[in-house]
């Protein structure tokens, strides 16, 4: 099923609430669910190789703190933030200022950034362990088995 969009996220703690969280594709919602976001989000960057180590490390424990707790919905989210470090980073690694289209919607040349692509590089390999971890997946079936 679609992550929805239409859920007032505003008023909805998805740790109470688990069954109104759906998965959705790559990233959705992982700037919406809470308190998920509150926990997760501070300590999400990728300014350099450092940092961004820092960053997945610090992520992937709430990742296991999480599946510790049973916590699948707090697992995903953890995913999808350490995902969004790949795929952000990456695009601050080929486009100066992450920017990928000018002001007339074209494509920017790209200027490869070596240390942000280190730093995508470095949430790619996070990323590679949870979204293959046997019990994520199948907390994940579950889920979705479930709440559709």
């Amino acid at each position: 099923m679609a992550f929805d969009y239409d859920l007032d996220f505003d008023n909805i703690d998805f740790r109470k609430e688990p069954d109104k969280y759906r998965v959705g594709r790559g990233e959705q919602g992982v700037l919406l669910v809470e308190p998920y976001k509150s926990e997760i989000l501070p300590h999400w960057r990728f300014k350099t190789p450092e940092i961004a180590k820092e960053s997945s490390e610090k992520i992937y424990e709430l990742f296991e703190e999480y599946k510790t707790n049973d916590d699948f919905v707090g697992m995903d989210m953890a995913r999808k933030f350490i995902q969004m470090g790949y795929t952000r980073a990456r695009r601050y690694a080929n486009y100066k200022g992450g920017k990928k289209y000018d002001d007339d919607g074209e494509i920017n040349g790209r200027d490869i950034d070596e240390e942000k692509a280190e730093s995508a590089r470095i949430f790619e390999e996070k990323w590679k362990v949870v979204r293959s971890d046997e019990e994520y997946l199948k907390k994940k079936k579950a889920h979705q088995k479930e709440y559709g």
